[in-house]
């Protein structure tokens, strides 16, 4: 492994607030590598078909990004929600739990420091005095490695995905429709190439990843993805 390709820890791995970022980024970078493949892949298909038939990529390739985000969007909607339900129900059943049996939820506080390493008398301690500042965000944090504050937002989450995929759709969607029929596939596959190519640099940079395999994971598959619908546009020629 080259210096390069050493994973890169770029922020206090403690704090979660930088990491919330980072996965939201990460996010949308998916989001928009989603929108590049999906998108390009319709479009290269529909040219390979009618490459002369400009209203029929435009049309195809519109449908394409407004149906891709709206099922990005809703899909993430419905997944945050489900882990925003899980969070909430979660810290009812801790704040009911502190509030029914604190004796044994400090018991349970104390054991976990325990074994994190700290000795029984500095457990002890640590839960009395973290308990007596706010007894739920301690067990929440320790126990749950959950922010009462910070739950998931599944609005935020749909609206980020669904812009991200918009962002990525509108390079395939330039690149098919902007040259002469002659070149519109050929410009679009390159195009398509070199944006995921950086996309899968992103993700691997932020994630402290090794480079060189995401984007190559990233560009083969996305070769294929092109080669398969341009095939079959060819072989077909139908029309959209």
């Amino acid at each position: 492994m080259t210096h390069t390709d050493e994973p890169i820890h770029r922020a206090d791995p403690h704090d979660g607030s930088v990491h919330a970022k980072l996965n939201w980024l990460r996010a949308g970078v998916l989001g928009a590598n989603d929108g590049i493949v999906s998108v390009a892949a319709l479009v290269v298909g529909v040219a390979a078909a009618a490459a002369n038939d400009l209203g029929a990529i435009l049309v195809a390739g519109v449908a394409s990004v407004i149906a891709g985000a709206i099922s990005m969007g809703l899909g993430e909607y419905v997944s945050v929600s489900s882990q925003r339900d899980t969070e909430h129900a979660l810290i009812a059943k801790e704040r009911w739990e502190l509030e029914t049996m604190p004796q044994q939820e400090l018991a349970e506080l104390a054991g976990l420091y325990r074994s994190k390493g700290l000795s029984a008398e500095t457990a002890e301690t640590v839960a009395r005095e973290l308990t007596a500042h706010d007894a739920l965000a301690a067990h929440l944090e320790v126990e749950l490695h959950i922010d009462q504050d910070d739950v998931a937002n599944p609005w935020h989450a749909a609206g980020a995905s669904a812009l991200s995929f918009v962002v990525g759709a509108v390079l395939p969607m330039l690149a098919i429709l902007l040259p002469p029929p002659e070149w519109r596939i050929p410009t679009t596959f390159v195009a398509v190439i070199v944006a995921l190519a950086i996309t899968g640099w992103l993700s691997a940079w932020i994630g402290g990843s090794p480079k060189l395999r995401a984007v190559l994971r990233v560009t083969i598959g996305g070769a294929l993805a092109l080669a398969a619908t341009w095939a079959v546009g060819a072989l077909l020629g139908v029309a959209v």
